[in-house]
């Protein structure tokens, strides 16, 4: 294996220390993870055929508070709209395709319904990576079983963020 989890890891924990901005540090870090998932050694210990759909903690920094998650996602799942709050993450694909649509908010934020207006969709397939700042509205779609690496800035589950709300929300069609 020539480039492995641990000098990934290495290499995310100099990105956010170097004093660069966090966007230009996600961008760094995005591509290393591009490094990361295209080393069939990297996927194979990471991901087998038998995983059920679900995530793992592969590495978390406690002085930095960033994890690197395998997330097994099974095909047919589509998430609703979401950002990762005052965070920020990076999604890559060992295998098949996420499909990403990212949205703006057209209404203010004082309103209790968001209004949200696409603003682009795509695929992020196998070595490929995006990463989300702070705030940035995003949903991911699996049409089949994919593997996937996930980076956030902290554990999202203790942050307040957005999530879409499928009764209050809205989202207005592309067009």
């Amino acid at each position: 294996m020539n480039y492995t989890l641990k000098a990934f890891c290495t290499d995310a924990q100099d990105a956010l220390k170097s004093g660069r901005p966090i966007g230009e540090a996600i961008e760094v870090i995005a591509a290393r993870l591009g490094d990361l998932l295209k080393e069939p050694a990297f996927v194979q210990a990471t991901f087998s055929s038998d995983d059920p759909a679900g995530k793992k903690e592969l590495f978390h920094d406690p002085e930095l508070d960033f994890y690197v998650l395998a997330h097994v996602q099974d095909g047919g799942k589509k998430g609703t709209p979401h950002s990762h709050g005052d965070s920020w993450a990076i999604y890559g694909n060992a295998t098949a395709f996420t499909r990403m649509t990212e949205y703006s908010r057209v209404n203010p934020e004082s309103e209790e319904a968001a209004i949200l207006k696409i603003t682009d969709v795509y695929d992020i397939g196998p070595g490929q990576t995006r990463g989300y700042g702070p705030g940035k509205i995003h949903s991911t779609e699996h049409p089949q079983k994919s593997w996937v690496i996930r980076i956030t800035g902290t554990d999202l589950d203790e942050l307040p963020r957005y999530r879409f709300r499928k009764f209050r929300d809205t989202v207005l069609d592309a067009a």
